[in-house]
């Protein structure tokens, strides 16, 4: 939301919580895939999640209670874990999840279309989700899980909240006139890192930064060598599961040829950042924003990274 004033933001989040109410009153909306989904009467006693970051939101909203069924990575929060498995994003079960006789399926971006409309055939109750661009489509898509799940209030509590810690972060670097070059690293096979379509490109921004792939046209796509030499940023984040990893991440990254002499690595600004808040379009991404902008700016922070 570069180019947008704090006033024109708070405007536009009102917006989806005021389309989000009068959706309330209706007995059907479409998903994000323009599938139609009649609206329940009630919270229903038993969801099925499809993905980790729906998890995280149904959680949030109070709603661990009434999931029967997750998918093999919903890890957080750590009750998740104790809950049946329905398998992964691309591989879940249809059987096992016709099994845990679900009253409402939630799926999202990354389960197989073709399995989506398996459930539906089945008479199942799916809804599913897209994802989105940037910080505020999160908030319209906690509204939206609140809707289908008859928890409107408890989503746009949700949402609220997660907008007054952002707006403490954008007013905290609201006259910041230097904003260091960034670049987002994902541990693994190669340099890969979040590109101008990602919703951390939008995180970057907000946390008072620039992301050095913002020019690539893609979520996260392969960063050459030579590029990163050539662009050399002021700082490095590094998506790793735990400081454990983090710390071979930055041993590599240091040890590995011309890298080592990368501007970032050498002023000791490489940062860690954990891999399943960012890589997960849910509330967490609020505390990755808040995160990055005290490692970048601490001194907005009362010194405090």
């Amino acid at each position: 939301m570069r180019g947008f004033g704090r006033t024109a933001v708070a405007l536009l989040c009102l917006s989806a919580l005021s389309a989000a109410a009068a959706l309330s009153g209706q007995e059907s909306v479409k998903d994000d895939f323009g599938r139609p989904f009649t609206l329940p009467a009630a919270t229903p006693g038993r969801i099925v999640s499809m993905a980790p970051n729906v998890t995280e939101i149904l959680f949030a909203l109070g709603l661990g209670p009434n999931l029967v069924g997750v998918t093999r990575f919903c890890d957080f929060p750590p009750e998740a874990r104790a809950l049946p498995k329905i398998g992964g994003l691309v591989d879940p079960n249809i059987e096992i999840i016709q099994s845990l006789r679900p009253d409402l399926v939630i799926a999202f971006r990354g389960n197989p279309v073709r399995l989506l409309d398996r459930l539906s055939d089945l008479n199942l109750p799916v809804f599913a989700l897209d994802a989105g661009g940037d910080l505020d489509a999160l908030n319209k898509l906690i509204l939206r899980i609140g809707l289908v799940t008859r928890r409107e209030n408890e989503a746009r509590a949700l949402a609220e909240r997660l907008q007054a810690r952002e707006r403490v972060v954008v007013s905290a670097l609201g006259d910041v006139v230097k904003k260091p070059r960034v670049f987002v690293f994902l541990y693994g096979q190669g340099l890969w890192t979040c590109g101008g379509q990602s919703y951390l490109n939008d995180v970057i921004s907000r946390a008072g930064a620039v992301n050095i792939a913002a020019a690539v046209p893609k979520k996260w796509a392969l960063y050459g060598r030579e590029r990163i030499l050539s662009d050399n940023p002021d700082a490095v984040f590094i998506l790793a599961k735990s400081e454990a990893d983090f710390a071979a991440a930055r041993a590599w990254l240091a040890g590995e040829g011309r890298l080592g002499s990368l501007a970032a690595v050498a002023a000791g600004h490489v940062h860690f950042l954990d891999e399943d808040a960012a890589s997960r379009f849910g509330p967490r991404l609020v505390d990755v924003l808040d995160r990055m902008a005290r490692s970048l700016h601490p001194g907005r922070f009362g010194g405090r990274p």
